[in-house]
This record gives structure tokens, sequence and C-alpha cells, in this order.
């Protein structure tokens, strides 16, 4: 893949943050993971003052060729485009989040089976009205791969170029928990019964026909790396979702991760490009139940842990306020020479 990522380094200034954190006025340590937050954005920032501008949540939308049997997923495929009118009415979580927070929403046609006719407010970057079925043939083949990559990657050079330094991914697309728990699969080596959950609502029954469907789809290919897991069982969201998480770290933006699809698509970026873990804040912990596996493989601490399970986005714009937190304390609470109190 053709990103220059860098691992943040840089000695002097983790000590400058570090001093700074601990010389405000408060124990040292007491403020516990937004201490953590501020030193992770003043390194990304590379500045002792960092700021966060135009934050922004881009939800990329794809249909998945698995879902048209309706055997993986309880909702119709057509729940997919119905939810991108929905999100452009400003109707769903994701929006009521967004505003609340203050967070710009943008919502990407990345490959939903729908044709929205240049509908107002939508990006269209659609690689193909869904992805094929995996379980006959490979979802995508390697140009729409890296069409979806390139994609993803100039969703955020633009939204980059609008002054924008933070930025967090959601998705929506039926079906796509499946393809995620192949995907974590492959790249954590925890077998597939282990990474299935219930997606949008399946009872125990139905999750052990979804665990057997998807046990066959894994068999069924080879795949000798990230790209040929990313063809192979798509989507074009997810594909999409990792072109962008490469080019906001290329960037230098600080990355929200949302909950078990976006952890996904890391998952797949992370082995090509291990750097964008230095760009990366983990949102919450999602209900679905391979998602504590995804972050426990990562050795992450997500910031949240409140049952959901939505995706969206949600959990990465519902932890918005907490990553604000911590750099308004940075930058913002007095140290202890400032306000004259004694700390030793």
């Amino acid at each position: 893949m053709d990103f220059n990522i860098d691992y943040i380094s840089n000695k002097g200034l983790e000590e400058t943050l570090q001093s700074k954190i601990n010389n405000k006025t408060k124990p040292i340590g007491s403020l516990g993971e937004l201490e953590k937050i501020a030193l992770q954005i003043g390194m990304i920032q590379n500045t002792d003052q960092p700021r966060l501008n135009d934050p922004t949540i881009i939800v990329f939308a794809g249909d998945h060729g698995i879902a048209k049997k309706g055997e993986v997923n309880p909702f119709p495929q057509e729940v997919t485009a119905q939810m991108v009118y929905n999100f452009l009415n400003e109707g769903a979580a994701i929006n009521t989040f967004c505003k609340q927070n203050n967070i710009a929403l943008k919502i990407v046609d990345a490959g939903v089976n729908h044709d929205f006719e240049n509908i107002p407010g939508l990006i269209d970057a659609k690689i193909g009205y869904g992805t094929r079925n995996y379980q006959d043939r490979p979802a995508m083949n390697v140009e729409l791969c890296s069409e979806a990559i390139k994609k993803g990657s100039d969703i955020v050079t633009e939204t980059y170029n609008k002054g924008c330094n933070i930025v967090g991914f959601g998705e929506m697309g039926i079906g796509n928990t499946s393809a995620a728990s192949i995907w974590m699969s492959y790249f954590t080596r925890i077998p597939i019964t282990e990474c299935v959950g219930s997606g949008t609502g399946l009872d125990a029954e139905a999750i052990k026909i979804k665990q057997d469907i998807l046990l066959k789809a894994y068999n069924k290919y080879t795949p000798s790396s990230a790209v040929d897991i990313m063809l192979y069982y798509g989507g074009y969201e997810m594909v999409m979702t990792v072109g962008a998480i490469f080019r906001a770290a290329e960037l230098k933006m600080t990355i929200i991760i949302d909950g078990f699809i976006v952890t996904a698509a890391f998952l797949a970026a992370y082995d090509i490009h291990p750097e964008v873990m230095d760009y990366c804040i983990f949102a919450h912990t999602s209900g679905e139940q391979g998602h504590k596996k995804m972050l426990e493989f990562l050795n992450k601490k997500p910031l949240l842990n409140l049952g959901m399970r939505l995706g969206e986005g949600t959990g990465a714009a519902i932890a918005y306020p907490i990553i604000e937190s911590a750099v308004s304390f940075l930058n913002n609470m007095a140290s202890f020479e400032d306000a004259g109190v004694t700390n030793n």
C-alpha cells in the first residue's frame, strides 16, 4: 500500500508533555486515561498545545452479497439503503450524537445495492451495487479493492483539507458483521465460531446457523495476505475504511476507532501498516461478542463499555467529549506554579 505512515517518536516532546501533565494542580496520574489521551494527541500533533479542529465522523455504507439470501442477517438487505436515507434525513442515532457533540457527519455510498440518483448530502463513492456473495466467489477483485482503498483515502484527504484533524469512522451494511467475523478470525487466529455474534439481533439458533455458514465460507479460500482477505470477503464499506485509516494516519490526524466492524477494518490496516496504531483511540467495547476479543488481541483498552452494538460510528461520537476533555485539561488547567499551590 502506497502510504507513508510514520511511527510517532519524539522523546523530547514526550518528556515536555508528561511534565506539563504532571504539573497540573492534581495528584500525578489522578486524571487516569485522560492523561494518556492528552499525551497521545500532543504527540500526534507534535505540540504541547494540541487543538481539536472540526471533528468529523465519516460513515461508509455498502452491501454484502451474502446478505441477499437472508441466512446470516435478520434484516433484509434493503435496510442498508433505507438507513442511508435515514442518515440523510438526520433521523438516526449517529445524527443525534453528532449534533449533541458538534461533530460534522459525512455519509458515503461505498457500494449500496441501490441507486440514490445523486441525492443531496450523500458522497457518491460507489464501487458497485454490493459485493458478490463470497459463499460462491470472491467478494471483489484486486482492482475494485484498490479502488475502494483509494476512495476512502481521497475522502479523508478532502476532509483534512477543510480543516479537520480528528476523524472517526462508522459503517452501515446489512451482513457486515459476517465479513467482520471472518476478518477477525484470520487476523487474530481465533476460531471463526468464537468470532460470530448476534449481529443485528439473531437468536441462539440463528447464531449457530450463521457460524456454520461462515465456517464454510472461511474454509473456501486460502488468503495469503490482508489484501486477499479484503477482496475475498469484502465489503466495500470496510475496505474503504481501511484506506481512510491509512490516509488519516499519513496526515497525522487523530483517529477514533468505533466498534466491531471498524475494528475489523483496523485489523487489516494494522496488518499492512502497524504504524497506524499510534494515531488511534479506541472508543468503546461493542456488545458484539467478538469485539472484546479483538481489543484484547490488540492490547487496547477502550474508553467506554456501554453495551452498545449499533455501529454507525455511534461509539466514536459518544466517546468524543472524553477526548475533548483530555485536550481541554492539558491546555486550560492551571499548573501548581500558576495557581500558587504547593506540590510537595
